[in-house]
């Protein structure tokens, strides 16, 4: 299996460098998503009108959304550039494939 994580101060397990600011955009995108879910779980515990909750519970899935776009992204940029270099474009692409198949069950 393909390592596809961000670990450290920008590096992946396969010491592929993450620009910084690729992490640092991530972070903020993921630190709005969980003050955005903070915000869903106050409005079901304070009983607020059901609609107002799912439009916050649907701009927190759009800020996880936009957080995986970004990683996404950065992937091909970065570590499926290398490993089609290293001639492992169909695992690569197999990888991503995973995660959106998984996504769709």
């Amino acid at each position: 299996m393909l390592v596809s994580h961000i670990q450290g101060l920008g590096y992946s397990s396969m010491n592929t460098k993450h620009p910084m600011d690729v992490q640092q955009r991530t972070l903020h995108r993921l630190k709005i998503a969980r003050g955005q879910l903070d915000t869903v779980i106050q409005m079901v515990d304070d009983g607020k009108y059901c609609i107002d909750i799912i439009n916050q519970s649907r701009a927190v899935q759009n800020a996880l959304r936009q957080a995986d776009y970004l990683l996404l992204e950065n992937h091909l940029q970065t570590c499926v550039v290398k490993f089609a270099q290293e001639g492992k474009t169909k695992e690569s692409v197999e990888e991503i494939m995973r995660v959106f198949r998984n996504n769709d069950k």
